[in-house]
Formats: structure tokens, sequence, C-alpha cells
């Protein structure tokens, strides 16, 4: 690594301009595929690696690009784009176009950009403090910050790195879910054990129990309870201090977070107004007022704001532990909950982008600052770390506002062609089909296992919400991948120690790049094709 006592800035010219563009391409991309198959890819690794060959140019403003913190700002600013563009602000703006109301598309749009620019800004603000540390397992942030060390280091480490991603990508061609498998080797094994486990279910609950964890709104049941439970925590966290008798550990612990518990407070407090705000703005822009009475008006802003706030929670903790996050899901249980409250048809709609805008870029800025906080140091340097953190979360900044320009003059092509994200046509066929109290019946019934879970598990462990992500996402074979690796790691551990903890560290980074790489140059294929 190398020994810049400063970090680089993103307003240096060729910086500037560099991120610009690669924002520009993330944002294309993630709009491409999203569209076509319904997925956003994770395009940090090629900014990275897009940056190490630029780095290699011989000519001396390339040679600035040797450096891994500028690597690190190129790579921030094209995932930022890509998750903005795609989850941020096109799914959101296509419910709207699915439903029939396109006169919703510009007020949605204003709603969920701003949605996403706080949403970012939250996370920036609370990363590192006790409710999302740096030393969380950020799975996605730690692969590319292994192979920015790896292309800046070379050795034992490039060999280690190498290795895993050749066989990342021959087992993501085998359909073996190889970032699920990298991840058993990185995270909370109690976390992991029931993401494991709820994978399974979701897998095999029909063959093996002739049940359908999904249809029957099992998976969305025991994620309301998680959740629930989950903010208690959180709010627990919050307000709870230092006790007088912690002991020396503990305060130790404390005392290497960059962000006081009283800074987060401040923020989640700031962020629910901003976000009640932005409801009153969509509700205002999108004409709903009409649609509904003064105490329905004030009942839907309070319930977005909530459902927003609580949506990107429930995201962030799922993304920082297991390196997937199920923004879509939970958005639909808020848009299920609008539904059985009573909201009509457009305000569900404003409803359902409004919350699927929360949470990815939430996420994705997670991810983004654990590679920094690697590539700085893994924070011994303080002064470095903070600001090498403030120059990422102004090029992620920077990358939305691209990402922002591309989806506002390039949203009316893919509607021509009736091109939006699959997830927004199940939110309108939902808001179409209405809900009914025996949905509510299930919901309750399934949210009392999913409560006693992540009780029992507490904050640290978040089993429950864990659970709940796995019962809620569908990907063929991911169970066996993520339990296989949980034992292998067991294995290893019991039988090389400590010595064995850096080289599967990278190893697991490795899978996860080479199943990042294999998916991002076969979604291209495939949409070319």
């Amino acid at each position: 690594m190398d020994n810049e006592k400063k970090h680089p800035s993103i307003f240096e010219p060729f910086a500037l301009i560099l991120n610009v563009v690669t924002a520009a391409i993330g944002a294309i991309i993630g709009m491409q595929i999203v569209t076509t198959l319904g997925v956003t890819p994770n395009t940090a690794i090629i900014g990275a690696l897009v940056a190490m060959l630029i780095a290699r140019i011989p000519v001396a403003i390339f040679k600035k690009y040797r450096s891994v913190h500028r690597q690190n700002l190129v790579q921030t600013s094209i995932s930022s784009a890509t998750f903005g563009a795609a989850n941020s602000l096109l799914i959101p703006i296509g419910i709207p176009f699915a439903m029939g109301t396109p006169e919703l598309i510009v007020p949605m749009l204003i709603g969920a950009a701003l949605a996403m620019f706080v949403d970012a800004t939250i996370l920036y603000k609370i990363f590192d403090s006790k409710l999302f540390p740096a030393s969380g397992t950020w799975a996605p942030g730690v692969a590319t910050a292994e192979s920015i060390l790896a292309g800046d280091k070379g050795g034992k480490r490039a060999g280690f790195l190498g290795i895993g991603t050749v066989l990342g990508l021959i087992g993501s061609y085998f359909h073996i879910s190889m970032s699920a498998f990298g991840v058993a080797f990185i995270g909370n094994i109690w976390a992991l054990t029931m993401f494991g486990i709820g994978l399974m279910i979701r897998q095999y609950s029909i063959p093996w129990f002739n049940v359908d964890v999904n249809k029957l709104y099992i998976a969305h049941g025991v994620m309301i309870g998680a959740g629930l439970v989950a903010l208690v925590q959180v709010t627990m966290l919050i307000f709870s201090g230092r006790k007088k008798n912690a002991g020396k550990a503990e305060i130790a612990s404390d005392e290497k977070l960059t962000r006081p518990i009283n800074e987060a407070k401040r923020t989640l407090g700031f962020g629910f107004v901003a976000y009640l705000i932005i409801a009153l703005l969509i509700a205002l822009l999108g004409g709903i007022i009409s649609h509904m009475s003064f105490g329905m008006l004030i009942g839907f802003m309070l319930f977005a704001a909530f459902a927003a706030f609580v949506h990107e929670l429930i995201v962030g903790i799922a993304a920082m532990h297991s390196g997937w996050f199920p923004a879509f899901a939970v958005a639909f249980i808020t848009l299920l909950f609008g539904i059985l409250i009573g909201f009509p048809p457009v305000a569900l709609a404003l409803l359902a982008g409004f919350s699927a805008a929360t949470g990815p870029a939430f996420a994705d800025m997670g991810y983004d600052l654990k590679t920094g906080y690697i590539l700085r140091g893994n924070g011994e340097n303080k002064e470095l770390e903070l600001q090498g953190r403030k120059q990422q979360y102004v090029t992620g900044m920077i990358a939305f506002g691209v990402a922002l320009l591309v989806v506002v003059f390039s949203y009316n092509g893919y509607f021509a062609q009736n091109l939006v994200p699959p997830i927004d046509k199940v939110y309108v066929s939902t808001i179409q089909a209405g809900a009914s109290p025996d949905i509510m019946l299930e919901l309750l019934l399934w949210a009392i296992p999913g409560a006693i879970l992540q009780f029992i598990g507490g904050p640290s462990r978040q089993i429950g919400v864990l659970f709940a992500t796995g019962l809620l996402i569908l990907t063929p074979n991911a169970c066996w991948a993520v339990l296989s690796g949980i034992a292998i790691r067991l294995i290893v551990m019991k039988l090389w120690k400590k010595e064995a903890e850096t080289p599967m560290t990278i190893m697991a980074a490795g899978f996860i790049a080479g199943d990042a790489l294999y998916s991002f140059f076969n979604s291209i294929f495939k949409f070319r094709k």
C-alpha cells in the first residue's frame, strides 16, 4: 500500500473527469441490466480493475492511479452510479409508468432522487458507529479492497486472490453461488448459518413440505417480526449510552469507533425528518392530496417516512452481515401494509417507489466505505480514515448526480420500448389486486417466530433478520454454498487457527470477485444477445 499522508481529492481535474465518465458508464450498465434481467450487477470490482489498468499506462497523469486510494474513488463512483440509477431511481419511476399514470413519473423521480441522497448521507454519518461498525462484514467491500491490495502488493496475496477468483469464475459458470460461499468465510457464523437455513427453506419448501413460503407470505411475516425487534434493538443501542461499570475491553472498543452514538442519534433524527419532508413533497407534486382526506394525508406522510426509515435500516443490517440486501422484498412488505391501511392506488404507487428508493444507496455506500477502511489501514490513522471517507462520500454524491442526469435523459427511451424493471410489474399487479384480512393474519402469525429469533440472537448476531433475508431470496443452491462454506471455515480454523484467517479472507474475496465478474460479463452478453 502506498504511504500517502494526505488522501487524494476527487476534485483534482483528471480525477473528477474520470469519475464522472465511470459514473455515467455505471449508470448505463445498471439501467440496461435491471430492465432486461431484473438484477443490478456489482460494478465495484470492474471500477477497481479499470483504475488498475489506467495506472499501467506509461503517462505521468495515469501513473497517479497506482495509488490504492485513487483506485478506491473510481470503484466508489461506478458502483454508486450503478445502484443509484437502477435501484434508487429507475425502479421507483417504473412503478407509475407500469400502472398507467405517467403524470406521476416526474414527482416520483424528484422524491426518489432526494431519498437516494438522504439515504447515502445517513450511512456516511453513522458508518463506524455502534449501529454500523466499520469492523462489520460488508463482504463485497472486503472483496473489492482485497482485489485492489492484491494488484498493489502482489506476492502471496495476489496468488491467493487469483486462485479464489478463478475458482469463483468456475463455480459461477456451474451455477454455484460463489458470493454466498465467499461470505461464509468472512461474516458472523451465527447470522450466516440462519441465512443459509432461510435460503434452504425458500428453495425446498415446496418439494419438501408442499408449502410456498413466498405465496403464503411466511417470509414477509418473519421479516416484519424480526425487523420490528431489530428496530427496538437499534433504538436501545442509541439511547442506552455507555454504562458506568463497562469493562475495559468494551470502553476500548467504543473509543476505536469514529462516530459517537450521539452523532448517530442526531443523524437518524434528521434522517426521519428529511424523509417526512420528502413524503410531503411527493404527496404535493403527485397530487394525491385530492385523493385523500387531511387525516389520511398525515397518516400517509408518517407511514411513508417510517417505512423508508425502517427499510434502509433492515436493508443495511442484511447487507452488512450477509452481503445481500432484500430491498425489493422489504419494499413489497411496505406496499402490503399500505394496501391494508387503505391508501388509494395512486398513493400506493408513490409509497412503493419511495420505499424502494431507500436502502440500496445505503447498502452500497457501506460496501464502498468498507473498501476504503481496509485500504486506509483499518482505522489505524484516524485522520486519514476520516479524510478518505469524506472523499468517498463526495465521490458517491457526484456519482448519484450523474446517475440522476443519465436517468432523466434516458428513461423515456426505455419506457417507449416498454422496458421497465420486472419487479415494478409485481408491485403494480399487487396494487391492482388489493389485499385481504387473511394476508394480515398470515403476516402477524409469522411475525411471531421472526421476532423471537431476532430477540434471542440479539443486535450483534441479527439471526432473525438474516433468516428472513434467506427466506425472501430465491437463488438456486445458494443455501448449500453458505452452509458448506461455514463447515469448511470451522474445520480450517480448528486445524490452523489464526494462521488461516488472512488467507481465508483473501480467498473469500476472490470467490466474491469471481462471481461478480462472471455475473457482470454474463449479464452484458445476455443483454446484447
